[in-house]
């Protein structure tokens, strides 16, 4: 069974950084291409940033140059560095494989606020 375990967030001020980190169990992701997600109030769960397995990256708009996605596949972990923060980053953070999501984890609440 897959396990998705993220943690790291936070409440921060606008211009703060976080880093988030997702333990996966269950699979190996050295053959994935992984994703970390986001869910504001209200919204629907959106993609943000992707690492594949050569390690290119590719990211949404309103986070690209502020957002780093990272991958350590001997420890299953993937991380997201959050710099530069705003107040509509405030979501709920998620990873999970890209192309075939598993069950989602219980995510890690990122909070924007001064």
């Amino acid at each position: 069974q897959v396990q998705l375990v993220e943690s790291g967030g936070n409440l921060v001020p606008p211009g703060g950084s976080l880093r988030l980190s997702c333990k996966v169990s269950g699979l190996s992701i050295k053959t994935f291409t992984m994703a970390w997600y986001r869910q504001a109030p209200g919204n629907q769960r959106e993609w943000v940033a992707r690492i594949d397995l050569g390690g290119n990256t590719q990211y949404i708009g309103p986070v690209q140059g502020r957002f780093t996605i990272a991958r350590d596949d001997a420890q299953n972990m993937v991380y997201l560095q959050m710099d530069s923060l705003r107040p509509e980053d405030t979501a709920v953070y998620y990873c999970n494989f890209f192309h075939s999501a598993h069950s989602w984890g219980q995510g890690t609440q990122v909070t924007v606020s001064s």
